[in-house]
């Protein structure tokens, strides 16, 4: 059996690689060498564009995750892939990362005697492929565990890695095949970048009998190979980490046993074995609150065996699959036979906290991470929105999940403003903007959609019996009629850093969380979230605030074209729009003239502009709602501007993609003009890099917006009893698959594609997601609900109750 650690040699000793103190390894003492070059190179997360995630399916028991429901211990692990290598890997709650990369290193000598070196990180080295270990006759995946495939372009090797997770255990599970194309044997290496309790400069390693260990206090990572590593070190990333030895070379220089009493950005370097033709290679990542659980964690995960933990993690996945009645139905509605939507499905669910059931949060990802420091912890977006929530929540309804969907709904209490909310000394009944998944507060900004949208979600799991009468009448008391007297009075914001008044319609932010005033997208859910309301209150025997809620939701509808609807637009001669006749939805004002050239904020680095100059696609969500019908004059009226593409960049919305070896061409949209929350087209740079915001800034195409556009075409075609077979393949061919060709090869659907706008020094394809954040969970969760609604051929979120009461 190989050992954990190669002895020490009298030759460390006179190269004055000694530290103070000494370990005990087999019974026997062995001198502690101490790494140098504390405290590391400055720590950055990781790439944000992920190829995958995973975690295991976990039962609930009672609505509670628990090790007592029939899945067993609940495995806490969830991980991420990147380029090639596996990134962000988390435990405990979802968004405490333990480890920001994962790679292996590969050493040998050519056929041409060419001592060489490759690391995974080395990405132009490897043509690099993502696919998944479990799948049906079609192809679609039935769990998310996954095979990388990494070619070397030299054709000397490939390197393949099945990575999932232990499902009744705290581990991910790594078995790496190697195959080799040269004579002399190649030698393989791990190496790993703990970053302990969610930051990458307060950890200490060692090389243990047990291991490999990193640790911050109490919090505990284990890196264990079957039979052990051939040889092993510790040290302080980028300086004594032993990565540029490898690359020079081809061997470790120096090997260290502990990073000794100062922490930083710690690394841990496992020389898995030999490689001869071929061989492959088990090893572990393991999780616990003491050294002694997280080794015994990484022990009892090994000693199952790669065949037996695949085998459950598959089996949870699969399972839960098969609980999801309508899957069959709507992938007859896709136009990848159900790829997407099965990964969609286990996407979705796999962000959900297992700590806090039904806390979903809205990304596995950190948003331009790579140039995001990680000296503090950091949620990036594995946090709660409600908004993000509200959207997740209806896909659960959508797919067949209605259990997930009540026990989120019952989760949204937490996330609410209380007298007892830490901080809070204004008025209560709106919901909190950004939290942990453990309700800690983030961001703290009233958006007032977020107020409305847990009452919509309530009357949707009431109509589908989810929820029953008494259900819904103690919801209303506790939750919901707190949050409907804020839509209808506003009140005092003050918490942390918000002291602000907030006067209905008008919302301290809209959803992008960047300007108050005005906003259709806001306003549509405000009117749905008082007319559901008023329809709850009903029922629950509130008649006088049934009255008072329908009543200033129709006062709130009279004032939507006042207020948000141009008849004196400037996009033809500030935009250069062909399409414009200056009618149109705007995207927010601050003032109460539509036809006022007031300017709204500056944000995201770019100068704030004429509120007519920017529209977006917020005027939609009144017809989705039920607020508007889709033939509406205001409507139609704002179409052409949404759709014209002969506008400049800057202002211009909608962009038509291409894609390789795929015919037609497919909508995309971003979400406003003037939007600077994107790569910078100047420079190339990362949104915000460096930590601050610059002119040249550019929010690229979201493809959630695809969905959007392609529900609007769904009510279109409702109204007017026009979704005929033909109507249904349009939508099918043009919309659910434009989604589906911006997901990328792990089909991960991310939040912003590249644009073809600017300098693109990281070579983006057209359509590609960038490194903003993928996968966002707002993207699957419009895919599910559009693929819904057209098998339906109804709009999926649409509230019939609020087109009844608005006429």
């Amino acid at each position: 059996m190989r050992k954990t650690i190669n002895k020490l040699t009298i030759a460390l000793l006179t190269a004055g690689l000694v530290g103070c103190g000494s370990a005990t390894y087999n019974g026997q003492t062995e001198v502690d060498v101490v790494a140098p070059g504390a405290p590391g190179d400055k720590p950055f997360w990781a790439y944000s564009g992920k190829t995958g995630i995973g975690t295991s399916y976990e039962a609930y028991q009672d609505g509670q995750y628990s090790d007592k429901a029939h899945t067993g211990e609940v495995s806490k692990v969830w991980f991420s892939i990147a380029k090639g290598m596996i990134t962000e890997t988390m435990f405990g709650l979802i968004h405490q990362a333990q480890l920001k990369d994962l790679q292996m290193v590969i050493t040998g000598t050519d056929d041409y005697g060419n001592a060489f070196s490759v690391k995974e990180s080395d990405v132009d080295a490897f043509e690099v492929s993502v696919d998944y270990l479990h799948k049906d006759s079609a192809g679609r995946p039935l769990s998310l565990a996954y095979k990388i495939t990494s070619k070397d372009k030299l054709g000397r090797f490939v390197v393949e890695k099945h990575v999932f997770t232990d499902s009744d255990g705290q581990s991910l599970f790594v078995r790496t095949h190697v195959n080799s194309a040269v004579k002399s044997p190649l030698q393989l290496y791990v190496s790993a970048n703990p970053y302990i309790n969610n930051n990458g400069v307060n950890d200490f390693a060692k090389v243990t009998e047990q291991g490999l260990v990193a640790n911050e206090g109490d919090s505990y990572l284990t890196m264990q190979a079957q039979g052990g590593f051939a040889q092993a070190s510790v040290g302080f990333t980028g300086k004594s980490d032993n990565l540029a030895s490898l690359m020079q070379q081809q061997k470790l220089e120096n090997t260290y046993t502990s990073t000794g009493e100062t922490s930083g950005n710690v690394s841990l370097l496992g020389k898995l074995g030999e490689v001869n033709q071929s061989a492959h290679f088990d090893f572990v990542l393991s999780f616990g609150k003491s050294q002694a659980q997280s080794a015994k964690q990484a022990e009892q995960t090994l000693a199952k065996g790669y065949q037996a933990v695949l085998d459950a993690y598959n089996g949870g996945w699969e399972a839960y699959l098969s609980q999801l009645a309508p899957l069959q139905r709507l992938a007859q509605f896709s136009a990848d036979q159900g790829k997407l939507l099965h990964t969609s499905a286990m996407v979705l669910k796999a962000q959900e906290d297992k700590t806090h059931a039904g806390a979903l949060i809205a990304s596995l990802s950190n948003p331009w991470g790579d140039t995001v420091p990680a000296v503090e912890g950091s949620t990036g977006y594995k946090a709660v929105w409600v908004r993000d929530f509200y959207q997740v929540a209806m896909a659960f309804m959508a797919m067949g999940d209605a259990h997930t969907a009540k026990t989120a709904f019952e989760y949204l209490e937490k996330v609410q403003v209380k007298d007892s909310t830490p901080g809070n000394q204004g008025d209560t009944g709106w919901f909190l903007q950004k939290t942990h998944v453990d309700g800690e507060l983030e961001w703290v900004g009233v958006q007032l959609d977020q107020t409305a949208m847990p009452i919509m979600l309530a009357w949707k799991l009431y109509q589908a019996k989810v929820l029953t009468e008494q259900e819904l009448g103690y919801w209303y008391t506790k939750m919901l009629k707190p949050a409907a007297d804020f839509l209808v009075h506003g009140g005092k914001a003050k918490i942390l850093w918000n002291d602000t008044q907030i006067t209905p319609p008008s919302t301290q932010q809209e959803r992008w969380e960047e300007q108050n005033g005005y906003s259709p997208s806001t306003t549509a859910a405000v009117i749905s979230g008082l007319v559901t309301a008023s329809e709850i209150a009903k029922r629950s025997g509130d008649i006088a605030a049934a009255e008072r809620y329908l009543e200033v939701a129709q006062q709130y509808d009279k004032q939507v074209e006042a207020l948000m609807f141009t008849t004196e637009g400037v996009l033809k001669e500030q935009a250069q729009s062909q399409a414009s006749d200056g009618h149109y939805f705007f995207r927010i004002g601050q003032d109460s003239n539509p036809n006022s050239n007031s300017k709204i904020n500056s944000n995201n680095g770019r100068e704030g502009m004429n509120k007519k100059a920017i529209i977006d696609g917020g005027f939609l969500e009144l017809v989705r709602y039920g607020v508007r019908a889709a033939d509406a004059p205001s409507i139609l009226a704002t179409l052409p501007e949404y759709e014209d593409e002969s506008m400049v960049d800057n202002l211009r919305v909608k962009y038509s993609f291409t894609f390789d070896g795929v015919e037609g061409s497919y909508p995309g949209y971003r979400r406003y003009g003037n939007d600077g929350y994107g790569e910078d087209e100047v420079t190339g740079n990362n949104y915000a890099q460096g930590g601050k915001n610059a002119p040249g800034q550019r929010g690229r195409v979201w493809p959630f917006f695809t969905g959007e556009r392609g529900h609007y075409e769904i009510a279109a075609a409702s109204l007017s009893n026009n979704l005929s077979t033909q109507k249904v393949q349009h939508i099918k061919q043009t919309y659910v698959k434009g989604m589906e060709l911006f997901a990328n090869e792990g089909m991960m659907l991310p939040e912003q594609v590249w644009d073809n706008v600017g300098v693109n020094p990281k070579g983006y394809e057209f359509g590609e997601g960038t490194n903003s954040a993928t996968p966002l969970a707002w993207t699957h969760a419009e895919y599910i609900k559009l693929v819904r609604s057209l098998a339906d051929k109804q709009v999926w979120d649409h509230y019939p109750v609020v087109e009844q009461k608005l006429k």
